[in-house]
């Protein structure tokens, strides 16, 4: 799934949200999903696969998150809210789509290619846990910050999916298990998204009720 304006951060985690070292994660995980969406986009296509077009469009928007975070660091509680209710919109557009193509391509037939899936899906891994890995430590911020987390999470877990769904096409000749591992990750995106939207209205009427007591 930051810094202060005139209101106060409810999360003691908040204040390093707009440090030089946490920029720069950002900055290195834009970097990262903006290069893999290329990459699984064009293999989604090449392979016929629906979850990795999903993680591909996952990557895109999660590249698109971080730029937004980056650009309400230094604002106040409440504008950090407002990116964060914005970024759970896209979570659940995210997961409502995927949920709707998987459901359509069920009823076109044919099994995606399992050996592009699972070597694709295996190098999204890795990339998403070096993600995971350096923001670790802000998973406790604010709804800003935790949509951020979440997300990268979500995509380490739908990675280690996609590798399974790659094993069970290859086993049985059919698209089912890349249906279901899409449907799973419609699923987290959805969650996921209303999760960090119940936090951030929290963190906004938080901010509305400091405003008029200040």
């Amino acid at each position: 799934m930051s810094a202060h304006c005139c209101d106060h951060d409810p999360k003691p985690g908040a204040a390093q949200a707009n440090s030089p070292r946490y920029r720069k994660i950002l900055w290195v995980a834009l970097a990262v999903n903006l290069a893999m969406f290329a990459i699984e986009i064009a293999a989604g296509f090449r392979s016929g696969s629906v979850s990795l077009l999903a993680d591909a469009i996952d990557f895109f928007g999660d590249a698109a998150n971080y730029g937004v975070t980056l650009a309400v660091l230094s604002l106040g509680l409440a504008w950090r809210s407002r990116a964060a209710l914005l970024k759970a919109a896209s979570m659940l557009a995210f997961g409502v789509f995927v949920l709707g193509r998987a459901g359509w391509v069920a009823t076109q037939g044919g099994a995606p290619e399992a050996l592009t899936m699972g070597a694709i899906g295996l190098l999204a891994l890795l990339a998403n846990v070096l993600v995971a890995a350096l923001l670790y430590a802000y998973r406790e911020g604010d709804a800003n910050m935790r949509s951020v987390w979440l997300c990268t999470r979500n995509d380490a877990i739908g990675n280690l999916a996609v590798m399974l769904a790659a094993l069970g096409v290859f086993g049985t000749g059919s698209a089912w298990p890349d249906l279901a591992v899409a449907a799973v990750m419609g699923s987290l995106a959805i969650w996921g998204g209303w999760s960090v939207m119940q936090q951030a209205r929290r963190e906004l009427r938080a901010s509305r009720l400091s405003q008029t007591q200040a």
